[in-house]
């Protein structure tokens, strides 16, 4: 249900554009040539990212197939967006090392896998006390970008912080359940299957809300994972304390891992598998940050140098 969520509230913006767009016009009344002038629009006008421009194509054809029940016919002759190919923010060992040791607790336990497996911030977040695996030292991801499952390498220094961390989810569980709650969410299939299984400890969020609240959906008080704009205000204070000045984001430490691993060694292919690249191009981009500065190009100042000192 969270990626769903995500997804409907992305769609339902997108629709809201392309409605104002067309001066409040119906959609039932545009059709195709009001689907093609908004994404050249947003290409031509706006330059948005491609993936932009096709997550608006997406939300529309959802639109007009499901909710108006009249599937689009073709909308090739819309401008496609330009991709940009833009290096990622990569932090050194040293960066990375200054910037978690200005994280405390929770968040330093979160901020050490996004580095230390190369997650992605959500992927972290929506762990469950099951998905850790202390013995075989990995991370089950389930339901990632694109829906794909995967495993993942876990640092084995990170093993008595996942303890505690579980113990503690543990304790919050036992005290939900005294209080009449600790039902966790569970994907639909899964719900009707093992009806139970929503209040065992392992189905728990590893990293639980401070407060129970309402399902959105069925109005059911429940205990949601913690909020991605929490850790990403508490990462931004620690890339300021830790005087970090590159334009990092909590994305930035999976860029950092999969850099790092590279850099160890790592066969490209396993790096795709870690991160869950559905194709290996994705990963080679940090293949050409390896190859940036010093390591790659000689500075012809060096030549110089000696003569200037």
């Amino acid at each position: 249900m969270p990626n769903a969520r995500l997804t409907e509230r992305s769609y339902v913006g997108w629709v809201r554009r392309y409605i104002r767009f067309h001066n409040m016009r119906h959609p039932a009344d545009l059709r195709e040539d009001g689907v093609v002038k908004f994404l050249t629009h947003l290409a031509v006008n706006r330059r948005v990212a491609p993936a932009t421009q096709n997550q608006a194509l997406n939300a529309l054809v959802f639109m007009y197939k499901h909710q108006l029940q009249n599937p689009l016919g073709d909308i090739t002759s819309s401008v496609r967006a330009k991709p940009k190919q833009r290096l990622p923010v990569v932090l050194t060992r040293t960066e990375v090392l200054q910037l978690l040791s200005q994280l405390q607790g929770t968040h330093r336990l979160i901020g050490s896998l996004l580095y230390g497996s190369g997650l992605r911030v959500m992927e972290c977040l929506r762990l469950r006390v099951k998905d850790i695996d202390l013995d075989y030292v990995c991370l089950h991801i389930h339901d990632g970008k694109g829906q794909k499952d995967r495993v993942t390498t876990l640092s084995l220094q990170l093993s008595p912080s996942l303890k505690m961390q579980i113990q503690n989810v543990a304790i919050l569980h036992k005290n939900d359940l005294a209080a009449g709650y600790g039902e966790v969410y569970m994907p639909h299939a899964l719900a009707r299957k093992y009806p139970r299984q929503a209040k065992s400890l392992a189905w728990q969020y590893l990293f639980p809300s401070k407060r129970i609240s309402a399902d959105p959906r069925s109005g059911v008080m429940r205990r949601h994972h913690q909020y991605q704009s929490t850790f990403q205000k508490v990462f931004r204070s620690a890339v300021e304390a830790a005087l970090i000045h590159k334009h990092a984001s909590p994305h930035t430490l999976r860029h950092s891992f999969a850099t790092h691993a590279l850099e160890n060694g790592i066969d490209i292919r396993t790096v795709q598998q870690q991160l869950g690249h559905s194709s290996v191009e994705t990963t080679e981009i940090y293949t050409h940050v390896l190859k940036r500065g010093a390591q790659a190009v000689r500075s012809p100042l060096e030549d110089l140098y000696p003569k200037l000192s």
